[in-house]
């Protein structure tokens, strides 16, 4: 009854649409459409599904040397100390004993860039990898390895033994403009291969991750972000976002809240640049000054404060034994350009610092107490030790 109720309802509508002559508003819509289709069906076998064995992470008080242990009331010492000491046991045994089978809990997305095997991906995705695999549109599963990740950018890049593969074609960011379509494709939930559709709901979009202290990764971040109303999900971590051209204009990084429509993705040209180097050596060297900055623009408590300049990069702090520390740079400078090059925000200012040679001196407009003056400074090459203290 059911059943005939609703082919019922539906008939009516079918006569209705059987009716409808082609407008040229509707001959537009079925373009549109098209042109979505043709997006995912052009994009999509450049996009991989990463499944994720990931390290097993030691618990915080297996380190007698930890802080924490001066917060245990001395009666529960002894016990975790025995706990301790039978567990170092379990693992000189399970040394001797075959290795259990990696356990692939993790997920995420990412899309392949070279022909030759090379597949960007975000830094967080494959953080704390044991195994990578890493399965193709077509149904071909193949163990990636790392072959380099970049923790301020979040970029990493994954490398399997394969050839001809369709590696996507990557856009130019910095012609993204808010409102154009943005198409998000990956494995949202485990849902292989979802696209979904938005706008570019913003770009240039800075302070995404909270900057809690100078070792937060929000602090270290050197990049902004494309933000997007696409649908992103976890699991869409690395995988693409594209505009109608079917090109790639950012890696889908960031959500901020479930089902809230914004969502953050690395824009490409850094993407693009990151993972150069990361292919080539590994790593991707960057110079660095050592400094908190606020840009004067993002930040009300300082916006009109500081007298003599509209427009810069506020020094809100400047780290000991770094660049800075060993210039006449003091907190509380605004710094207006680089060499010349004007800079307003502090991801701008980044830029200009990152791209330099270390050791080689570059020259800042300052304005200390309203008054413009130069200062020359000698950026040098960001510590290998990824939690050193800085936010430049």
């Amino acid at each position: 009854m059911t059943r005939m109720l609703v082919w019922g309802l539906m008939l009516p509508l079918a006569l209705h649409a059987a009716n409808i002559t082609n407008s040229p508003a509707l001959d537009l819509a079925h373009q549109l459409n098209k042109a979505f289709i043709e997006v995912a069906e052009t994009v999509s076998p450049s996009v991989v599904v990463l499944k994720i064995a990931q390290k097993p992470r030691p618990e915080p008080l297996d380190d007698p040397e930890n802080p924490l242990w001066e917060l245990v009331p001395k009666e529960f010492r002894e016990q975790l100390e025995r706990e301790l000491e039978r567990r170092r046991k379990r693992a000189m045994d399970d040394e001797d004993r075959p290795q259990r089978a990696p356990e692939f809990n993790g997920q995420g997305s990412g899309v392949i860039i070279r022909e030759d095997g090379y597949i960007m991906t975000n830094y967080h995705v494959v953080e704390d990898a044991e195994k990578i695999r890493v399965r193709l549109l077509d149904g071909r599963s193949f163990e990636g390895t790392l072959r380099g990740k970049d923790a301020q950018s979040d970029i990493a890049i994954i490398k399997i033994n394969a050839t001809n593969l369709p590696a996507a074609k990557l856009g130019n960011s910095a012609a993204v403009r808010v409102g154009e379509f943005a198409v998000a494709i990956g494995a949202p939930f485990e849902f292989d291969y979802s696209v979904t559709f938005g706008h570019v709901s913003a770009v240039g979009r800075t302070r995404v991750v909270p900057a809690h202290g100078l070792n937060s990764l929000g602090a270290m971040m050197d990049q902004d972000f494309i933000q997007t109303d696409a649908s992103i999900n976890p699991g869409n971590s690395g995988g693409p976002l594209v505009n109608l051209y079917g090109e790639v204009i950012g890696i889908n990084t960031l959500i901020r809240g479930l089902h809230t429509g914004i969502g953050f993705a690395v824009p490409v040209n850094l993407a693009r640049e990151v993972s150069e180097h990361l292919i080539t050596t590994g790593k991707f060297p960057r110079s660095w000054l050592g400094v908190g900055i606020r840009g004067l623009r993002d930040d009300e408590e300082t916006n009109g404060e500081i007298k003599g300049v509209e427009d810069g990069v506020l020094i809100t702090n400047i780290h000991p034994e770094s660049p800075a520390s060993k210039s006449d740079l003091r907190p509380r400078d605004v710094i207006t350009a680089v060499d010349g090059k004007n800079v307003g925000t502090a991801t701008q200012l980044r830029n200009e610092i990152r791209i330099k040679k270390p050791g080689n001196a570059v020259t800042l407009d300052v304005v200390r107490d309203s008054k413009p003056i130069k200062i020359k400074v000698r950026p040098e090459l960001w510590p290998e030790k990824e939690d050193k203290p800085t936010e430049e």
